[in-house]
């Protein structure tokens, strides 16, 4: 298996300094789901984001996956980038020291 990292930035640029909206909040809840559930199944390595709130948030997905092109949809498959609440971008990645 090869790893992989996806950044994340918002799409809409006051998201986070002005809060979700409605619509925003149902796709991130199902962003975290899925997620969470690549994480049970040995997928995802890590996930997580940056605390600050201007636009240079982001967010980042540490996965495996058999190549670029299955690691390409499993970041598409994410809801909030199919529902375009974050755009994503693929990076070949490599954990040189795991926490464990």
């Amino acid at each position: 298996m090869e790893q992989f990292l996806y950044k994340l930035v918002p799409t809409r640029a006051d998201m986070l300094s002005d809060g979700l909206t409605d619509r925003e909040n149902e796709v991130v809840a199902e962003h975290f789901a899925y997620l969470s559930e690549l994480v049970a199944r040995g997928v995802v390595r890590l996930a997580g984001r940056t605390t600050n709130t201007d636009s240079s948030s982001f967010g980042i997905v540490i996965l495996e996956a058999a190549d670029e092109e299955a690691a390409r949809r499993i970041m598409f498959a994410d809801p909030a980038v199919k529902e375009n609440v974050l755009a994503a971008r693929l990076f070949p990645f490599r954990i040189a020291l795991p926490d464990s």
